[in-house]
C-alpha cells in the first residue's frame, strides 16, 4: 500500500483525494442486501459527494439519487441517472428552481412546508397546462408525486425541517386542488446517527404518523445514517435495521413503497486524503507536524464532526509513538487536521493519510484562505485514473470582474 501511495503522489501531486471503487461497491452491496423488503429503492444522498465518476458507480449498482438541491439533480443527470429515479428532498426552493427541476424530469418531491406545497402546486399548474395540451392520448404520462418531510418532535427532535402532522390535512387539500396527491412521508432522523435503535424504535410511530395521510403510498425512511469515524466505536447495524423495517412493513395491510437514502454511510470509508509533511517542530514532548493541506479540505467540524483517523508513512524505522498535532498550511488558528494523535516521529516529505473522507470531504471543501483544492483519483481493479483535476490559482479569479 505504501508503494502505491508514493506512486500516486508522484503521478498526481499532493495533497490528493484517493477513492477505492472496489471498497465502495462492497459497501453499496452490503447495504443493499441488508433490506430485503421487496419494494425497496435505494437513493444515494449525493450531498455527501458529488463527483460524477463516483455517482456512476451508484447508478451501475442499481441505486437512484437523493437530491437536496437542484445542483444535486444536475450532477446526477450528468452521471446518467434517469430523472425518474431521483428523489428531491430539500428546503426553500423558489419558483424558478421548482420549474427547472420539473423540466429536468424529476417526478418525486418531498417538501418542507405547507407554503412550499402551495408554491409547488402553483408552479406545477403553470408547467403542466402546456404539457397537457401538447400530449397526445397515446402518450404515457408519469404522475408527479408529493411527499412531506416530517417534523414531529417526538421522532425528529428539535428541527427546522419538515411539516407537523397537524398540517397534513392542509397540505393534502392544497395538493388535491391542483390535481395532485400527497402520497409520501419522508422521515429524517438527523445527521450521522450511529445508534441503530434511534431508527428501529421509531418505525411503528412513523407508520402511525404516515397513516394520517389519506393517500399514503410511499415511505422515505432516512437519511441520517452514520459512519464510525472512530474505528472500533459504535457502528450502524444495517442487518438489524433492515430486518426490523422489513418485518414492520410486511405487517401493513397495504403495500408501501420504501425509499432508503444512505449518504455518508455508503461512501465515507472508501476514501483517504493524502498529504506530505512540510514542517516538524517540537513543543516539549509534543510533535507539531505541518502538512500541505488544510482543514478547508474536510468537512466543517461544527457541522459534521472534527475527528478523522490519521496514519503516517514515516521514513524512519522507529516504533516509538508521540502525541502529535497535525496542522494545515494556513494561519487559521483552528487549522488542525488532527489533535493529540499518536504518530511516529516524522520528517519533511513523509506522508500522512487522513482516513474516511469520502463523505463531506471534497463536497465541503472551500477556498478559505485562498488555497486551490486538491485533485481526486479513483483506484479500480488495480488501475488508477484522475477523476477531478487539481485546481490552480486561476480558480480564485473565476467570475471576478477585474
Amino acid at each position: 500500500m505504501e508503494n502505491l501511495i508514493k506512486e500516486l503522489l508522484d503521478v498526481y501531486g499532493s495533497p490528493l483525494y484517493i477513492y477505492d471503487a472496489n471498497k465502495l461497491r462492497q459497501t453499496i452491496n452490503h447495504i443493499s442486501a441488508s433490506v430485503r423488503y421487496d419494494r425497496t429503492q435505494f437513493r444515494f444522498a449525493s450531498v455527501t459527494n458529488g463527483n460524477v465518476a463516483l455517482l456512476k458507480i451508484f447508478k451501475d449498482c442499481g441505486w437512484g439519487l437523493h437530491a437536496n438541491t437542484p445542483g444535486d439533480v444536475y450532477l446526477g443527470l450528468q452521471a446518467g441517472f434517469n430523472p425518474e429515479k431521483v428523489v428531491y428532498s430539500g428546503s426553500n426552493l423558489n419558483s424558478d428552481e421548482m420549474l427547472m427541476v420539473l423540466k429536468w424530469g424529476v417526478r418525486t418531491f418531498n417538501l418542507d412546508s405547507v407554503s412550499q406545497v402551495k408554491l409547488f402546486c402553483q408552479v406545477y399548474g403553470l408547467w403542466n397546462e402546456p404539457q397537457r395540451t401538447q400530449r397526445t392520448q397515446r402518450e404515457e404520462v408519469r404522475e408527479v408525486r408529493l411527499g412531506l418531510r416530517l417534523n414531529f418532535p417526538e421522532l425528529t427532535g428539535d428541527s427546522r425541517i419538515g411539516v407537523h402532522p397537524d398540517d397534513f390535512g392542509k397540505a393534502s387539500s392544497i395538493a388535491r386542488d391542483a390535481g395532485l396527491k400527497v402520497n409520501g412521508l419522508h422521515f429524517y432522523r438527523g445527521t450521522g446517527t450511529n445508534a441503530t435503535t434511534a431508527f428501529t424504535q421509531a418505525i411503528e410511530s412513523v407508520f402511525s404518523v404516515a397513516g394520517k395521510l389519506p393517500d399514503w403510498e410511499y415511505l422515505d425512511f432516512g437519511g441520517g445514517f452514520g459512519y464510525p469515524y472512530r474505528h472500533g466505536g459504535a457502528a450502524f447495524d444495517w442487518e438489524f435495521f433492515g430486518a426490523e423495517l422489513t418485518r414492520c412493513l410486511e405487517k401493513l395491510n397495504n403495500s408501501i413503497e420504501l425509499v432508503i437514502e444512505p449518504g455518508r454511510a455508503a461512501i465515507a470509508g472508501c476514501a483517504i486524503l493524502l498529504a506530505k509533511v512540510v514542517s516538524v517542530k517540537w513543543q516539549s514532548e509534543k510533535q507539531i507536524v505541518g502538512v500541505d493541506t488544510t482543514v478547508a479540505n474536510l468537512s466543517v467540524p461544527s457541522v459534521h464532526g472534527g475527528y478523522r483517523e490519521i496514519i503516517a508513512y514515516p521514513s524512519s524505522t522507529s516504533s516509538d509513538l508521540y502525541q502529535t498535532d497535525v496542522c494545515g498550511n494556513t494561519t487559521y488558528s483552528r487549522d488542525y487536521l488532527g489533535k493529540n494523535c499518536l504518530l511516529p516521529a516524522l520528517n519533511i516529505n513523509d506522508i500522512i493519510a487522513i482516513l474516511d473522507v469520502g463523505a463531506y470531504g471534497y463536497a465541503m471543501s472551500s477556498h478559505f484562505l485562498h488555497r486551490p483544492r486538491p485533485a481526486e483519483v479513483l483506484i479500480e481493479n488495480g488501475n488508477h485514473r484522475l477523476i477531478r483535476k487539481r485546481e490552480d490559482y486561476s480558480v480564485l479569479l473565476a467570475n471576478q470582474i477585474i
